[in-house]
């Protein structure tokens, strides 16, 4: 039984390893790159269009209705990243029913890969929102003193993140190979199957966690919009 993926190595140069999480990461990202140029290569405003166009379409505007509940503006900026970020998740994690695949996402390396880029997508879609110096400023917010709280808060939400995602996709993993040895034939059916929804589950809880964190950094700014617009239409009625 393989607890993580970084154990099963392939290939061995010294001090460069070629291990499953590496191989099995690069597949992912190969076959989310072929299926979005077969399924991209003929779009058609057409009422007659392809299965692959309908589920994409089906696809893109679910993301969209949920980005869009979620930061309750424009969800066009945050698609293409939390997109990305859901979709990668999701296949590495259905993929898990094929023979001899191991997940990318049962790797620590790879979930905390995931949060740093959310780590780092937070306040860069902040900073374009608000502007450098308006962003920062809410770090010493009402206080100097909240410096440190807000800046352990940022780093422990990224290390909730990576850890959330490895736990539950190895915990998933060890269960299966557990019952495989107890009852090979009709546990793991069983299992593989709640894997698939948990699977879907645990991509979207990531997606959406880095929706709720982006949006708060962006949403800061559409409140003081908000409040400066009320306050010039009270103005403007006295």
């Amino acid at each position: 039984m393989t607890i993580t993926p970084d154990n099963v190595v392939y290939l061995d140069l010294g001090p460069a390893k070629l291990n499953a999480t590496i191989v099995f990461t690069w597949g992912v990202i190969a076959l989310m790159v072929f299926f979005s140029w077969l399924v991209t290569r003929r779009l058609t405003s057409n009422t007659h269009m392809s299965r692959g166009q309908n589920l994409l379409e089906v696809l893109v505007d679910g993301m969209r209705n949920q980005i869009q509940e979620i930061a309750q503006h424009d969800p066009r900026p945050y698609l293409p990243f939390v997109g990305t970020l859901f979709l990668f998740i999701a296949i590495s994690n259905i993929l898990a029913i094929v023979p001899w695949y191991h997940p990318p996402t049962g790797s620590l390396s790879t979930t905390a890969a995931l949060a740093l880029c959310v780590f780092i997508a937070v306040p860069a879609y902040g900073i374009a929102q608000q502007g450098l110096g308006k962003y920062f400023v809410h770090y010493v917010r009402p206080t100097p003193l909240m410096l440190p709280f807000h800046v352990i808060g940022e780093v422990s939400r990224t290390l909730a993140l990576a850890v959330r995602l490895f736990g539950n996709v190895m915990s998933g993993s060890m269960i299966v190979g557990i019952l495989l040895a107890l009852a090979p034939l009709f546990f793991p059916i069983i299992m593989n199957a709640l894997g698939l929804l948990t699977g879907l589950v645990q991509a979207y809880i990531f997606a959406v966690l880095a929706m709720v964190y982006i949006a708060s950094a962006s949403r800061r700014r559409h409140a003081r919009e908000g409040e400066e617009s009320e306050r010039q239409q009270s103005e403007g009625g006295t």
